[in-house]
């Protein structure tokens, strides 16, 4: 088991008893002791351990979270993150590539794939009209074993009229939409929020956690393409981008 956090020495003031636990925990992952995916102690486990509170070892788990060192999966358990999935915050590109850059494997779930009505919103970011047909997917997407990013989007049916028929367990949106709709444009809007209680299910969160969401519209010539919603849990992704002026 870890060791218990250390006791005050010299005549410094003890740091507070949260402080210490995380302490203790930061220095089995630094160390290599817990390695990345290593399921960390239950709060019931580390409580009956080190002595401590519940509250002040659920504090310790939270902060340690929200600083990218742990990762919770709700219904699962607690484990050692890997350092943050990174995006390019200027570009588009193909979340499968990004995971395989980072020596990691890519796998999807699709939710959904139909056709249905567009309503007002998408069609004014599709430029067709209201209740016109527009496809539909919903996919989490994971890296190795932990859901990274759930997609939900909308797709022009005159641009990529095959859209619907693809298998996006082989395969990306992304991909498939680079083939028929080569994109030329793009628009994104980048928000804080935090997830609706089904998102926080299929990407195995807590209720709570910040996200990060990406709203996005995509262009091949003069024709939008695609609008999608991108929803990454904020302990497992972050956005980068740069300019020179």
């Amino acid at each position: 088991m870890a060791p218990s956090p250390q006791k005050n020495l010299g005549h410094a003031p003890p740091a507070p008893l949260y402080a210490q636990v995380k302490q203790m925990i930061a220095q089995q992952i630094r160390s290599g002791a817990w390695p990345v995916h290593y399921r960390v102690p239950s709060e019931a486990e580390l409580v009956q351990e080190l002595g401590f509170s519940r509250m002040t070892v659920n504090r310790a788990l939270r902060e340690l979270t929200a600083e990218g060192l742990l990762v919770r999966m709700q219904g699962v358990g607690t484990f050692v993150a890997q350092p943050k999935a990174r995006s390019a915050l200027f570009a588009v590109n193909n979340i499968a590539d990004e995971i395989a850059a980072r020596s990691h494997r890519h796998h999807s779930r699709v939710l959904r794939l139909a056709q249905e009505p567009a309503a007002s919103e998408q069609a004014h970011a599709l430029d067709i009209r209201a209740g016109q047909p527009v496809f539909h997917s919903i996919i989490v997407h994971y890296e190795d074993d932990i859901p990274i990013q759930l997609e939900d989007r909308y797709v022009n049916v005159g641009v990529a009229p095959e859209y619907a028929q693809q298998d996006f367990t082989r395969s990306t949106p992304y991909e498939y939409l680079s083939r028929v709709a080569p994109l030329t444009a793009g628009e994104h809007v980048v928000e804080a929020i935090l997830a609706k209680p089904r998102e926080c299910q299929l990407l195995q969160i807590d209720r709570g956690e910040p996200c990060l969401l990406i709203r996005r519209r995509t262009w091949s010539g003069d024709r939008p393409v695609t609008l999608a919603r991108l929803i990454h849990p904020g302990s497992r992704h972050r956005l980068e981008g740069k300019f020179t002026t």
